[in-house]
This record gives C-alpha cells, sequence and structure tokens, in this order.
C-alpha cells in the first residue's frame, strides 16, 4: 500500500500524484491539515529522514515562527511538527515499509522500482 502525504494545494504534492496515476500505482492520500498527523507517524520519518531532511525551513511558516518554537522545533521536533504540519517538506510517501521525501521522477522510479 502506498500512501502520500501532503496538502492539496501543494504543487509537487500535485505532480506526484499524477506520476502515481500515470503509472498505475495505487495509493491513497493523506492531508496533513485535514486528516491530521500521529506523533508515531511524524517520529518514524524523523527516525528514517533525519529533521535536516524532513523540515522545511524554507517555508513561509518557518519564517513566521517565533525564536521560542524555532528552539524548540531543534529541540522536540515532533511536538511543533504535529502543531504546524505545513512544515514538513512535501510529499512524504511511505511504501512497502519505505519512506520518501520530496518528488522528481527519477526519484520516484527508483523507489518505486526498488521497493
Amino acid at each position: 500500500m502506498t500512501t502520500v502525504f501532503g496538502i492539496k494545494q501543494c504543487d509537487t504534492v500535485k505532480k506526484a500524484c499524477r506520476w502515481l496515476d500515470q503509472h498505475d500505482q495505487a495509493y491513497v492520500f493523506h492531508d496533513f491539515r485535514a486528516d491530521g498527523l500521529t506523533s508515531e507517524q511524524v517520529t518514524n520519518w524523523l527516525n528514517a529522514l533525519g529533521s535536516e531532511k524532513l523540515i522545511n525551513k524554507r517555508s513561509t511558516t518557518f519564517r513566521q515562527l517565533d525564536e521560542s518554537t524555532k528552539t524548540l522545533l531543534e529541540q522536540d521536533p515532533t511536538t511543533v511538527l504535529l502543531e504546524h504540519p505545513t512544515l514538513i517538506k512535501r510529499p512524504v510517501v511511505e511504501h512497502d515499509n519505505s519512506v520518501s521525501l520530496g518528488f522528481s521522477d527519477a526519484q520516484f522510479t527508483e523507489f518505486f522500482n526498488r521497493t
């Protein structure tokens, strides 16, 4: 089972879903905002990808955080990411117990051919 995590308005998420559709890859879309996230999901992604990859420090959301929240993000990223899920780079894709972050044609081709 493949699950794509992101937000509906994200162009990169749309491209990833389009790629999956074109390659007849069944998936479920999980919207961060509408469907929420669990602490377990975020912790698993942090363990698999690391906070440097998972957290989008170039996002508008990150730039709008106060300094105390940015400090907390370094100390306890799970708590902050659950409160501000748009800090997570998109899309996060779970497939066959593997996790992928972001989208490119080459990346998805490799990810879905090896798993």
